[in-house]
């Protein structure tokens, strides 16, 4: 006896269900990874988070013309994610001839998976991209202090972004600089860019909220922790995004290009289809190679002195 087919024996595939079992595989794969040991630890500060992780290129690559990339991590600014889990990633940029500066920051708050630490967060990413370059220098590294380039995964991505931006705050706030700093440009990963459109999508459990510690009780907090608010900054400036990123969605990188665009300066946007958001620090997916292009790219061009 034949009959219609039962929908029942055969649903419909949940759409939301199999991208998020797939965002936890691209997630499994990187934190799978081994952590990879650094070639040189310095202090930038006297806090213990005060620390840079210095991974550099093989012995037979140009020992003079390395660009420096200053590497910030992700993990929402909450304490149980470091720069361990960059490592890898870290790693695979040496092997292509960068030398590359794994910074640690102060993340969390009271309480373990808070988001963030005001002032320290910003206090830390400040003073990070003032001095690893000179203790990469003083450590007689291969770089090329001409080629500097800023580059962040997620909340690191933030971290780069604002990094390149501190011209822009008032003249009065403490990590004010009188110009651009020294950089030859931006890659920023998957990065919390634009606030008002994380906060509106309640990017990775309200982080951005966390961050701002209670931003109705701290309204001038966001003006000067927005990178879409710190437009334009006239640093090239890179994002590259996944298409299919649940954790930050590809509206707040378009919303900040779109807002850079609408302040006359525009943002190179790559969108990776077929990527989520841990692929692109991942030295196992494809979209890593695509990063590290970009940066190579970034890199090409040498700050004017």
């Amino acid at each position: 006896m034949t009959g219609r087919p039962d929908p029942a024996a055969n649903p419909a595939p949940d759409p939301a269900a199999s991208a998020k079992a797939s965002a936890e595989a691209e997630e499994a794969s990187l934190f799978g990874l081994a952590t990879v040991p650094p070639d040189r630890v310095a202090a930038y500060g006297d806090h213990r988070d005060q620390v840079v992780d210095f991974h550099l290129p093989p012995s037979e690559a140009d020992p003079h013309h390395a660009p420096l990339v200053l590497l910030f991590h992700g993990g929402a600014w909450r304490a149980p994610y470091d720069r361990r889990h960059v490592s890898p990633f870290a790693a695979y940029l040496a092997r292509r001839g960068f030398v590359v500066a794994s910074v640690e920051y102060r993340r969390g708050g009271g309480q373990e998976h808070h988001a963030g630490r005001w002032p320290e967060t910003l206090d830390d990413i400040a003073a990070a991209v003032d001095t690893v370059p000179g203790l990469a220098r003083g450590l007689a590294l291969p770089v090329d202090p001409a080629r500097v380039v800023l580059a962040g995964h997620s909340a690191g991505g933030h971290a780069a972004l604002w990094a390149a931006a501190r011209h822009v705050l008032p003249p009065d706030c403490p990590w004010h600089l009188p110009a651009p700093p020294p950089v030859c440009g931006v890659v920023a990963l998957a990065p919390i860019a634009d606030f008002a459109t994380a906060r509106e999508l309640r990017v990775c459990s309200d982080a951005v909220d966390q961050f701002l510690d209670g931003e109705a009780h701290h309204p001038e907090r966001l003006p000067l922790a927005d990178p879409a608010a710190l437009l334009p900054t006239a640093v090239p400036t890179t994002v590259v995004q996944g298409a299919t990123d649940i954790d930050v969605p590809p509206r707040v990188a378009e919303a900040f290009a779109g807002a850079a665009r609408g302040a006359g300066q525009p943002v190179r946007l790559v969108r990776l289809a077929s990527a989520g958001h841990f692929p692109l620090i991942d030295p196992t997916a494809p979209a890593a190679r695509t990063v590290a292009d970009e940066i190579a790219h970034a890199a090409r061009k040498k700050r004017e002195k």
